[in-house]
């Protein structure tokens, strides 16, 4: 069975003030757009693993640019737990895509609209609260350089 979902648009909220963590915010949420539109006409196995395994590679290289952001920053001296927490969203997040697909691979069923419902809701508050506070650390470190 097809789903429709509401693309999520980019909002001027979700900007952190890092160029490069923007840009890959805005490819994220594009990506995220043309899985729904896939998967409005396409919940095969295959395509809701394909679409899961897109977005875990390009998640782990956003967390990774992120994380290289951090330690370049000292984020981690810097703001302590907020940096460890961070940290943990994004070993959660990859812990729990790699789960679905796992069960995908098993057999498991998950609808579309919840995967698209886990996946938008997951990257809008991790943006609003955990992504804007690295912003602004970096826009303020970068300001007292």
């Amino acid at each position: 069975m097809a789903t429709t979902q509401q693309p999520l648009m980019w909002r001027d909220e979700f900007a952190t003030g890092v160029a490069e963590i923007d840009e890959q915010h805005m490819i994220l949420v594009h990506t995220l757009n043309e899985a729904a539109a896939k998967l409005a006409h396409d919940t095969s196995q295959e395509t809701l693993e394909q679409i899961t395994q897109d977005l875990l590679s390009y998640a782990l290289y956003h967390f990774e640019t992120e994380e290289d952001l951090m330690q370049r920053y000292g984020y981690a001296e810097g703001a302590g737990d907020a940096a460890e927490q961070h940290l943990s969203q994004h070993r959660a997040f990859s812990s729990k895509v790699v789960s679905v697909r796992e069960g995908l691979k098993s057999g498991m069923k998950i609808t579309a609209a919840d995967l698209l419902e886990f996946l938008n809701s997951w990257l809008v508050n991790h943006i609003l609260n955990t992504d804007k506070k690295l912003g602004a650390f970096i826009v303020a470190h970068k300001a007292e350089a």
